[in-house]
């Protein structure tokens, strides 16, 4: 049997995609309601070819009276320039990232807290279930509207060039590149790494001249920018989670009639639900490549990064910003952190 591929399984939803288009009919007049959806995804991602899945499901269940416009790829932005047009109205939808959407709504930042959540399990229970609720009152006080079911970003992984990373001890003084974010900053400090704030562009070159001997990313990311060219060991670390907030324009959202939110709703969470599949699919092939690639991969337990995060105060100074509700939620779905 032929193996499936990253390459191969985008191509057949691509293909359905268009199949599915084509036999679309075509609307006798202009679309009632027009809505624009803007993300920063190549068009072939999973997240692109599910939303396209979800406007022409829109499109027939409604016959015709709504139209969602994809603008992939930042076409209209960056996240922080999409960010304001969708509070705006300028565009209808967005999918920022938790760790995007945080900046508006802090909350949001906490299904990234270091080492929560240790398998999908554990993080759909959460977002699916209270912590998502919490969160989403919290977006929906900024005049916006979050959809119930968030879609997959992936978890992120540490690799290095020095060697495996089998526990927390393995992290004292690794020069890591880390985004520009407050919490991750923070984490990796308190496992007593050293942290380096790079652009992404940037991580690639200072891999190579070790400016930083390590680097944390989804697999997908690790694979697309050839950092295994660079770095010999990656450790499935799944030390943060990341997804997307599929978000609309409160007002926008709210005039729409009830029968068009729920044919738009039920879409949208249903691609959102198989995107979710797609991606843990894609994380499986990707890996495979990577391994083939000459990439070590080894499976770290969380408990000692944990107790190490507990010992630094990481935790409890995040629990204080996140408040007791959410950091009371966040550990029903995961256990004792704090």
């Amino acid at each position: 049997m032929q193996p499936i591929t990253r390459r191969i399984m985008l191509g057949s939803m691509m293909a359905a995609s268009a199949a599915s288009i084509a036999g679309l009919p075509r609307p006798a007049r202009a679309a009632e309601f027009s809505l624009k959806y803007a993300n920063n995804l190549p068009v072939t991602h999973p997240l692109n070819l599910r939303a396209k899945e979800a406007a022409d499901r829109v499109a027939a269940e409604t016959g015709g009276r709504v139209e969602i416009r994809i603008f992939p790829n930042n076409q209209l932005g960056g996240d922080t320039d999409m960010l304001a047009q969708v509070r705006s109205g300028g565009i209808t939808f967005f999918t920022p990232s938790a760790l995007v959407i945080a900046t508006l709504v802090p909350v949001a930042a906490i299904n990234a807290v270091g080492f929560a959540f240790s398998d999908y399990g554990q993080v759909w229970a959460a977002m699916d279930g209270k912590l998502g609720e919490h969160v989403r009152a919290a977006i929906a006080q900024t005049g916006l509207h979050a959809f119930e079911r968030m879609w997959d970003n992936g978890f992120r992984q540490m690799t290095s060039s020095a060697g495996p990373i089998n526990s927390a001890q393995d992290m004292d003084g690794l020069k890591i590149r880390v985004p520009v974010s407050p919490l991750s900053i923070a984490m990796f400090k308190g496992l007593s790494a050293s942290p380096v704030s790079l652009q992404f562009s940037e991580v690639y070159s200072s891999l190579q001249t070790r400016i930083v001997d390590a680097q944390e990313n989804p697999l997908p990311i690790i694979q697309v920018a050839k950092l295994y060219e660079v770095q010999k060991y990656c450790s499935l670390s799944n030390h943060v989670w990341d997804g997307f907030w599929f978000i609309a324009n409160g007002r926008a959202w709210d005039a729409l009639p009830a029968d068009v939110q729920s044919v738009v709703a039920t879409a949208i969470n249903e691609a959102g639900m198989r995107q979710r599949e797609d991606v843990k699919a894609l994380n499986e092939t990707v890996q495979a490549d990577l391994q083939s690639k000459g990439l070590a991969f080894n499976h770290p337990a969380p408990d000692s990064f944990r107790e190490k995060l507990r010992q630094s105060g990481f935790y409890g100074e995040w629990k204080e910003r996140f408040g007791d509700e959410a950091w009371g939620l966040l550990e029903g779905a995961v256990g004792k952190l704090a």
